[in-house]
């Protein structure tokens, strides 16, 4: 495993799924299907769809989780990114959240329509350097980064520089180190 590389089983810029930042999150959802269309016969659908400026840099990142919170406008209240469930709260203290700010009272139809409105700067997640990794890093490197930052996926960085070249799925990974070890051949 030791000469596996990042760029070796990456996704390449090309292939993902993008928007420009002036893209709503409609336009997301759209480019998201189009990769995913595509891109059929691969085994894992995309789950973000990466954000791009005027100069074709990336700069944010939003997943499907991403769109479903904007789809609810009330989560604003709340006033928090973080997973509650990670601190243990049950499910009935996470239903009474839902209750207490009127979660998902409006009909999905009504919430939908406001995709267009929402433009995707304003619920992109811009990743910081910690969830970047060079394309010459090794596998191990890699699984180190998913492990400690519990991340789903890294940008992968140029070898010099910054310039995003594709993006590191856990899944491709997970996958790589199977074939590898032959741990899940039939």
């Amino acid at each position: 495993m030791e000469d596996i590389r990042v760029k070796q089983i990456m996704v390449p810029l090309a292939e993902y799924a993008t928007v420009s930042d002036s893209a709503n999150l409609m336009e997301a959802i759209r480019a998201m299907e189009n990769k995913n269309k595509r891109f059929e016969d691969k085994p894992y659908r995309h789950r973000v769809v990466l954000v791009l400026d005027k100069k074709k840099k990336v700069i944010g990142k939003v997943g499907q989780v991403d769109i479903m919170r904007a789809l609810e406008p009330n989560y604003n209240k709340i006033g928090t990114d973080v997973s509650l469930s990670r601190f243990g709260f049950s499910a009935t203290f996470m239903n009474a959240i839902r209750d207490q700010f009127n979660l998902w009272q409006r009909p999905l139809e009504e919430l939908c329509r406001a995709l267009e409105q929402v433009r995707v700067t304003e619920v992109m997640y811009t990743p910081a350097d910690h969830q970047r990794v060079s394309e010459n890093d090794t596998l191990q490197a890699a699984m180190h980064q998913f492990v400690m930052g519990r991340h789903r996926a890294l940008l992968v960085t140029a070898a010099r520089g910054k310039r995003i070249v594709g993006i590191l799925r856990s899944t491709d990974v997970f996958n790589c180190l199977c074939d590898e070890t032959g741990i899940c051949k039939a």
